[in-house]
């Protein structure tokens, strides 16, 4: 947990909902120059915006018990589902698209491993499973910033997710003796 150590929780909070702001805003000027009208890329940078808003300051503080990792896991499944439904209700989406729900679905997991350690195991001493939880998380919220404000396939994943799916379709059908 050499992230939030170094920067505290609240710090780097704060700057991930500041990134997804500007992300926003920046989406909202391509929006209006008229460049990415019909895809999800606004829809989906303003629901990160408010995610990441609504899950780092208003429900920590509002909240009456200290939120748990499954408490996150869940706030990053309803994410999951409203960027889904805008996806079906456009059925136009960008290359961001792919990297919010990968990277929403990698935290997600996380943190479901980071909650049954800590709650569920009662461990309470650091190890491998934490570092890892608190550079990824870190790293994943960058990449899901850079995507919406690039919107290009900087890693690689819109074509390794096309070659996935492309293995599971097949032209030919193939018989089974």
């Amino acid at each position: 947990m050499f992230l939030t150590d170094f920067f505290g929780y609240f710090s780097l909070s704060a700057l991930n909902f500041w990134a997804f702001s500007m992300a926003f805003l920046f989406n909202l000027f391509v929006y209006s120059l008229g460049v990415k009208r019909e895809t999800t890329l606004l829809i989906s940078s303003f629901i990160m915006m408010v995610s990441y808003g609504v899950s780092d300051y208003s429900l920590t503080w509002v909240s009456i018990n200290e939120l748990t990792y499954l408490d996150w896991a869940l706030y990053d499944a309803i994410t999951i589902a409203l960027l889904v439904t805008t996806y079906r209700i456009i059925k136009k989406v960008t290359v961001s698209f792919t990297y919010l729900i990968t990277g929403l679905s990698i935290n997600m997991c996380l943190l479901l491993a980071m909650h049954l350690d800590v709650f569920i195991y009662n461990n309470r001493d650091t190890w491998l499973l934490w570092d890892i939880y608190g550079f990824t998380v870190s790293i994943i919220d960058i990449f899901m910033i850079v995507a919406l404000i690039v919107d290009r396939d900087f890693l690689g994943l819109h074509k390794l997710k096309n070659k996935l799916f492309g293995l599971f379709k097949s032209s030919k059908t193939q018989h089974i003796i």
